[in-house]
């Protein structure tokens, strides 16, 4: 007996992957390893600029659609985002990115995590992998031992330490030639600005706003997380939820930093803040999204833009890894955002489909 349901999702995966404009992918890899009950994506969209790299997610799929399909959407979008995210960069890398399905405080495991290393090393190189939602450094010391084409690992193992630390500092940049562009000035100070998500990127992004003079509200699902930023930073302020954070009267900055999807059609109407700089991938629910901003004034940073830093950062591993080096890379992410916004004035177009523009012009060199 035929499952309509399951053809109909390996038609819609398929569609996505050799018809739509978001697929055009090079190669789509499914992995599975029994025995640690291993079942990964990897997506390699591009290799036009060298090898493709980006992180691991490890994930929970859980929503309506069969998790092992929406595992393949999300790593599908993920490379792509990470194929433009490198050119923009300017890092000599194509766009990748694996997906491991299921709760990774469920079924975490050395085994499993040696099985999937195993995976990449298959790839030849052509994959270069680091962390990303749920997974950490450790576990990269852990993939490394059968990979050896692995970042994002402890010091200790040759590698640059936690990705977030940069991938903040670089959204902090954005943030600034936001700032820049709006009110004339490239900081922050005495400016109202919601963070969604303080954990691995949002508690490091504080930080640097408090640091800057900002006034900062934020939310977060784990309360752990809050009161670790409230304990360091009592002046911050808290609200309960998103819903309740995109509504802030005054808000001057949005910074989404969990996951994807943050503005959509019920979200952007209500938004209070000027401009929406944050950490989070796949910021922009569908293609619409941007246009809908525009109309509203609020001035959007391409997210794949402003979060580049943490893949600077781990690129950087790949060479002997000098911090100072890598954050003069990251800090330029203040002339890059300032160029999109440049480039979206003249042509007439929201800030996404600038950066757009400039990242497929790269690649498309890149191919030539």
């Amino acid at each position: 007996m035929t499952d309509v349901r399951h053809s109909a999702s390996v038609d819609g995966v398929l569609h996505t992957l050799f018809h739509s404009d978001q697929g055009g992918h090079e190669q789509v890899v499914l992995c599975q390893d029994r025995a640690s009950g291993l079942r990964a994506v990897i997506a390699i969209h591009s290799t036009a600029l060298g090898p493709a790299l980006g992180g691991t997610r490890f994930h929970a799929y859980t929503d309506e659609q069969l998790p092992e399909e929406a595992a393949v959407l999300d790593a599908l979008n993920l490379a792509r985002g990470m194929s433009y995210k490198n050119a923009m960069a300017g890092l000599e890398h194509g766009g990748g990115k694996a997906v491991i399905i299921g709760d990774p405080e469920q079924i975490k495991s050395e085994e499993l995590l040696l099985a999937y290393g195993r995976f990449v090393a298959s790839l030849g190189g052509r994959y270069v992998t680091a962390c990303d939602v749920g997974t950490y450094v450790q576990d990269m010391d852990v993939v490394a031992r059968e990979c050896r084409w692995t970042t994002g690992r402890s010091p200790e193992n040759g590698g640059a330490g936690d990705s977030s630390v940069l991938t903040a500092f670089g959204v902090f940049q954005g943030m600034r030639a936001s700032a820049q562009r709006l009110w004339g000035e490239p900081t922050l100070r005495g400016r109202k600005v919601g963070v969604a998500g303080v954990g691995k990127v949002g508690h490091h992004l504080v930080n640097h706003l408090v640091e800057d003079g900002a006034q900062v509200v934020v939310t977060d699902v784990r309360e752990e997380s809050v009161r670790r930023v409230r304990q360091i930073h009592p002046q911050v302020d808290v609200v309960a939820d998103t819903d309740a954070l995109i509504r802030v009267p005054d808000l001057d900055v949005y910074a989404p930093c969990a996951l994807g999807g943050a503005l959509d059609d019920t979200t952007v109407p209500v938004l209070t803040a000027k401009a929406v700089c944050g950490a989070a991938n796949n910021q922009l629910a569908h293609p619409g999204v941007e246009k809908d901003l525009a109309e509203r004034g609020i001035l959007y940073a391409p997210d794949y833009v402003v979060n580049a830093g943490g893949v600077i950062q781990v690129a950087d591993e790949l060479h002997g890894f000098d911090f100072a080096r890598a954050k003069a890379k990251a800090t330029k992410i203040f002339d890059t955002t300032l160029e999109i916004f440049d480039r979206a004035a003249t042509d007439g177009v929201p800030p996404a489909a600038a950066a757009d523009r400039i990242a497929e012009q790269r690649m498309a060199a890149g191919r030539a």
